[in-house]
């Protein structure tokens, strides 16, 4: 079983007089900071100039470079996105951490595939929340929080993990709970997810679907809403109260057809697929493939939006939302 921290396991005062300095002010960074500042944790940004430079400042936050935030911080947390780590803590971290400070990231794949290199004399630790950065904000604010996984990847003061259950608690991690993990558990389950029914997953089947009604001659129309905008009520279902939760509330029909045919769909062959895909990331074969379309500009990243943003699928929605929304104002 899973070992799980909540706020009664978790004491803040590890960071009593000490600042915390969050690393670029997007989704995560700007929510995160906002959280730990009203948990009464000492929070500065490091940003360099321009819009999110302003929000900081806006917020009330002390903004500073990245270099001199880190020189100020005890514990410097990176929230900028993967593909800037590497140039990042190379350039204008590394040479700034002193002994004893602590290096956070909220995704392991930096550390797992080598683009960060850790100085020895220090900690390295992972708060991963499992939400976007607004819904860490929101549920805090409503009293709540969003699950985090928690790790250590070096241990230098022998308090690491005090310290990476302090950020999340910070954060209102505590309040719902922190699943103790690994930085490559973490990070390869996390693309696994991704890849496989999260983002890949679910996108394939959403299109197939859509192109297989529409090949039969219905209407794209209607192929739209049955195999993607109704999805969200399915998806609600299932967070809200498990699978179970979602065949007690469909009807006996979909029920028999989802639960005796949807193996016919999703069959082994997909499961086989999947174990592949698994090895292809925990051989770091995976891995190895994003840092070189990170270090070539995402260009067949950006090549295959270009030819996907106009397919039916999408033409569709954006005319039936459009259309929705126009009679939703009347």
């Amino acid at each position: 079983m899973a070992k799980i921290y909540y706020d009664k396991d978790v004491k803040l005062d590890v960071f009593g007089g000490k600042n915390i300095a969050v690393v670029g002010y997007g989704s995560q960074g700007r929510h995160q900071a906002l959280n730990m500042r009203d948990s009464g944790l000492n929070v500065i940004i490091g940003q360099r100039e321009g819009r999110s430079y302003d929000m900081a400042k806006k917020d009330g936050f002390d903004v500073y470079s990245v270099k001199d935030a880190t020189k100020k911080g005890d514990l410097i947390i990176i929230t900028v996105p993967d593909e800037t780590h590497e140039a990042i803590y190379e350039g204008q971290i590394r040479d700034n951490l002193s002994k004893g400070d602590t290096l956070g990231v909220c995704h392991a794949f930096s550390l797992v595939y080598g683009l960060i290199k850790p100085i020895s004399e220090i900690d390295v630790v992972l708060i991963a929340p499992k939400a976007p950065g607004p819904t860490v904000r929101s549920t805090y604010e409503e009293g709540f929080g969003v699950p985090s996984c928690v790790a250590v990847y070096q241990d230098y003061t022998g308090d690491a993990m005090e310290k990476a259950l302090a950020w999340g608690k910070g954060i209102g991690s505590g309040r719902v709970g922190m699943i103790e993990t690994t930085f490559k558990e973490e990070v390869e389950t996390d693309l696994f997810g991704e890849i496989s029914v999260l983002c890949g997953g679910v996108v394939e089947l959403i299109k197939s679907g859509f192109n297989t009604l529409v090949e039969a001659g219905y209407q794209p129309e209607i192929a739209y809403f049955e195999c993607c905008n109704e999805l969200k009520l399915i998806v609600d279902l299932i967070y809200e109260g498990g699978l179970e939760n979602m065949w007690d509330a469909v009807s006996n029909t979909a029920e028999y057809g989802g639960r005796i045919y949807g193996k016919e769909i999703i069959g082994e062959e997909v499961k086989e697929n999947m174990r592949d895909m698994l090895h292809f990331i925990r051989t770091g074969g995976y891995g190895r493939d994003v840092i070189i379309e990170q270090r070539t500009n995402m260009n067949q990243l950006k090549r295959y939006r270009e030819l996907e943003k106009d397919e039916l699928i999408e033409e569709v929605g954006r005319r039936l939302r459009e259309m929705m929304v126009s009679k939703k104002r009347d």
